[in-house]
C-alpha cells in the first residue's frame, strides 16, 4: 500500500542518514520519528490510503452515480449564477478586442469584417457573371451546384488571401477568424440545405437554426482567448441551446403536415434530446440527435445524388453506377455519424463506456459493426445490379451462334447461381464479423456449423442431392437460360435457377419448377445446329430427276430470302426415294438450320414446294379405291346365280333319299 511503502521509505532513509550523519543531525532525526508517531500524522497517511482498495463495488457505484449527481446540479447552479454577468463579460471582452484592434492602428474587428465581407461579394459577383454562360450549358444538377457552390468557395479564397496579407494584432485576429469561419461555414452549409430540403417555410427555418447555431459555437470558441470566464460561456451556450430549441418546436409545428399526435411526440424527442445536452450525457444526446435526423439527412442525400444522374444524360442508364453514388453517398454520411460518436465517447472520460471494459467492448464493437455492415451492404448491392445489368445485356435469343453468344448465354446461366452464392456468402461474412467485433469467439462457431452441416446432410439427403446435381449440370454446361430441353415428361425454355431446381416454361405456357436430382438425361434442342427432315408422296410415274431439280431451286430461293438466309445453315436438299409405299413413291428431304429456326423454314419450304410442284404438273400422291364395270358385274351376278342352282339340286337329291 502506498502510505505503508511511504512510511518505509522515510524509515529506512532515516537509518541510512542517521548511519552517515554527524552528531548535530541527530536532533532533526528525532523530531522526524515524533512526527511519525504523532496520531494526526498517522491519521493523514491513513488517509492518503487508495479508496479502490477498500470500497466495494456498490460504494464505488453509488459514488459515481453521487458525483454525477453533484456535478450535475453545480453545473444548473453555475449557469443560473452566471446569466447576470453576460453583458457585463460580452462588453468586457468586445472593449478588450476594439482596444487591442485601434492601439495596432487598426479599425474596430467588426469594421474590418464587414470590409472583407464586401471585398468577397465583389469578388463572387465578378465570377458569377464570368461563368454564367459555362453554367447555362451544364446540366441541371451540375448547373445548380456550380452556380451555388463555386462562388461561396471563390467568396472564402479571396477572403481568406486578404486575411493572411496582414498581421493582425493579436485578439483581432482570433476574433476575425473565427467569425470568418463562422460565416463561411453558414453559407456553405445554407447551400447544402437547399439541394436537401424541397419546402421554402422548412429552408427558411433551416437556415435561421444554421445561423444561429454557427454563431453560438463561434461565441462558445471565442470565450477563451478573449478572456470571458468559462462559467458565463458556459451559460451563454444554454441560452443559444434555447433559442435553437424553441426553434426546431416551431418548426414542426409550422411546416410538418404530419397529425397532431406525431408533431407532439418530435417535440418531446426535441426536448428530451436538450435535456440529454443540458445533462452532459454526450453520447445519448447524439444518438438521440442522430435517430431524429439521420433518416431525412439520408433520404436528401439520396434524392440530390439520383437528381444529378438523372440530369447528366436524362436517363439511368448505368444502374451500377447510380447505385454506388446512391448508396455509397448513404454509407458515407452513416460512418462519419457512427466516427463522431466515436470521437464523443473516446474524448469523455466520465461516460458509462471508459468506466466498465464490457460495455466499452460492447459500445466500440457496436460501432465497428455498423461500418461493416454498412460495407456488407454497399458491396452487395453494387454486385447485384452489376449481375442484373449484365443479364439485361446478354441476347435473349436462345438459337443465336457462335463463340461469342455461347460464352455469353452460358455466363447468363451462371450469374443467377453466383447471385444467391454471394448473398449467403456476404451474409455469413457480415454476421461473423460482427461477432467477432463484439467479442464472441467464433471459431466454435465455425466448427460447429460444420459439424451442424454435416448432420443436416444426412438429414436432407434429397436437398443434398438435388444442389449437388445442379452443380455437376452446370460443370457439364448441359444446358443455359433460354434454351429448349426435355427431360422425361418435362419439356419446355429454361428461363431461371436457384441452388436445387430448375425453371422450365412450357410451349404453351405452364411453368416446371423441377429439381435438378429429378431431371435424369437431358435432351437439349438448341445446342448448335437441328437436322429437320420431311417426306413427300408421289406418284409412279413422276420424274425424280425432274422433282430433284425443282427443289434445288427451291433451296436457292431460301437462300436468297435475307430474312430467313442467316439461320439456314444447310438449304433444303432432295435426299432421294426413300420407299415404295401402296399408291406412290415416298422422298425424303432435309435442311440444317440453327436451333429454333427450323420449323419455321420448314413451313416456307412446304409451301414454295406446292407452288412449284402446282406449275410443273406434278401431283401429290393420295389413296384411291377402284371399282369395277358392267361386264364385270354381269359375270358375278351369272356365277352367283349357277351357285345357288347348284345348291338347290343338292338339297332335292338329299331330301329324296331320306
Amino acid at each position: 500500500m502506498r502510505w505503508v511503502a511511504t512510511v518505509l521509505f522515510v524509515l529506512l532513509f532515516s537509518i541510512a542518514a542517521h548511519a552517515q550523519t554527524t552528531p548535530s543531525a541527530q536532533p532533526k532525526i528525532d523530531d522526524l520519528v515524533r512526527l511519525l508517531q504523532d496520531p494526526d500524522v498517522r491519521a493523514w497517511l491513513e488517509s492518503q490510503k487508495p479508496k479502490s482498495e477498500t470500497m466495494p463495488p456498490s460504494a464505488a457505484a453509488k459514488s459515481d452515480l453521487e458525483n454525477w449527481d453533484n456535478q450535475t446540479r453545480d453545473r444548473i447552479h453555475t449557469v443560473i449564477s452566471a446569466l447576470p454577468r453576460i453583458p457585463s463579460e460580452i462588453a468586457a471582452a468586445s472593449a478588450r478586442t476594439r482596444s487591442d484592434a485601434i492601439s495596432h492602428g487598426y479599425a474596430p474587428v467588426m469594421a474590418i469584417f464587414a470590409v472583407l465581407v464586401a471585398v468577397g461579394a465583389a469578388a463572387e459577383q465578378l465570377f458569377l457573371r464570368i461563368r454564367a454562360v459555362r453554367f447555362a450549358k451544364a446540366p441541371g444538377a451540375i448547373a445548380a451546384a456550380g452556380a451555388k457552390l463555386l462562388p461561396v468557395v471563390v467568396f472564402a479564397f479571396v477572403i481568406a488571401v486578404i486575411f493572411f496579407a496582414f498581421d493582425w494584432p493579436p485578439l483581432a485576429r482570433i476574433a476575425l477568424l473565427t467569425f470568418l469561419i463562422a460565416f463561411v461555414a453558414y453559407r456553405f452549409l445554407s447551400v447544402l440545405a437547399a439541394f436537401g430540403v424541397e419546402s421554402d417555410r422548412l429552408l427558411r427555418r433551416a437556415r435561421l437554426f444554421l445561423g444561429i447555431l454557427v454563431f453560438a459555437l463561434a461565441i462558445r470558441s471565442l470565450g477563451e482567448p478573449l478572456g470571458v470566464d468559462p462559467t458565463v460561456s458556459m451559460a451563454i451556450s444554454y441560452c443559444f441551446s434555447v433559442v435553437l430549441l424553441l426553434i426546431g418546436v416551431e418548426a414542426v409545428w409550422r411546416t410538418s403536415t404530419k397529425s397532431r399526435v406525431i408533431k407532439g411526440a418530435l417535440s418531446l424527442c426535441l426536448v428530451g434530446i436538450w435535456v440529454l445536452w443540458c445533462l452532459n450525457l454526450k453520447g445519448l444526446f447524439w444518438i438521440g440527435l442522430y435517430a431524429l435526423t439521420l433518416p431525412g439527412i439520408l433520404k436528401a442525400v439520396g434524392r440530390s445524388i439520383e437528381g444529378a444522374i438523372s440530369s447528366e444524360d436524362g436517363s439511368r442508364q448505368n444502374r451500377v453506377r447510380s447505385i454506388f453514388l446512391v448508396r455509397g453517398s448513404r454509407a458515407v454520411v452513416v460512418a462519419l455519424a457512427v466516427g463522431w460518436l466515436a470521437v464523443v465517447w473516446q474524448f469523455n472520460p466520465s461516460s458509462v463506456a471508459h468506466q466498465d471494459p464490457t460495455i466499452a467492448a460492447i459500445v466500440y464493437g457496436l460501432l465497428k459493426s455498423v461500418v461493416i455492415l454498412l460495407v456488407a451492404d454497399l458491396i452487395w448491392h453494387i454486385t447485384r445490379a452489376f449481375i442484373d445489368d449484365k443479364l439485361q445485356t446478354f441476347s435473349a435469343d436462345p438459337s443465336a451462334h457462335g463463340g461469342e453468344a455461347a460464352s455469353e448465354h452460358r455466363i447468363a446461366t451462371l450469374l443467377p447461381i453466383f447471385k444467391n452464392a454471394l448473398a449467403v456468402f456476404v451474409l455469413a461474412a457480415a454476421v461473423l464479423t460482427v461477432l467477432a467485433q463484439l467479442g464472441v469467439q467464433i471459431g466454435p462457431l465455425i466448427a460447429g456449423a460444420g459439424v451442424f452441416g454435416v448432420a443436416l446432410g444426412f438429414g436432407s439427403q434429397t436437398l443434398v442431392k438435388d444442389v449437388i446435381s445442379g452443380i455437376f449440370y452446370m460443370l457439364d454446361d448441359a444446358f443455359r437460360v433460354g434454351e429448349y430441353i426435355q427431360s422425361g415428361s418435362y419439356k419446355g425454355t429454361v428461363e431461371s435457377f436457384s441452388l436445387r431446381s430448375v425453371r422450365l416454361r412450357h410451349h404453351r405456357g405452364p411453368i416446371f419448377t423441377v429439381p435438378f436430382g429429378s431431371l435424369g438425361a437431358v435432351q437439349n434442342m438448341s445446342r448448335d445446329w437441328v437436322i429437320d427432315k420431311f417426306m413427300l408422296r408421289v406418284p409412279f410415274n413422276t420424274d425424280v430427276a425432274k422433282v430433284k431439280r425443282l427443289v434445288k431451286g427451291v433451296g436457292a430461293e431460301l437462300l436468297a430470302d435475307e430474312e430467313l438466309a442467316p439461320f439456314i445453315i444447310e438449304t433444303v436438299k432432295m435426299k432421294g426415294v426413300e420407299q415404295i409405299g401402296d399408291f406412290g413413291m415416298e422422298i425424303s428431304f432435309a435442311f440444317t438450320t440453327a436451333p429454333g429456326h427450323q420449323s419455321v423454314i420448314r413451313r416456307r419450304a412446304y409451301t414454295m414446294i406446292r407452288d412449284v410442284f402446282m406449275a410443273n404438273g406434278i401431283e401429290f400422291a393420295t389413296p384411291t379405291v377402284q371399282v369395277g364395270g358392267e361386264e364385270k358385274a354381269a359375270a358375278a351376278a351369272a356365277a352367283s346365280a349357277t351357285a345357288t342352282a347348284i345348291k338347290a339340286e343338292q338339297a332335292k337329291a338329299a331330301a329324296s333319299e331320306g
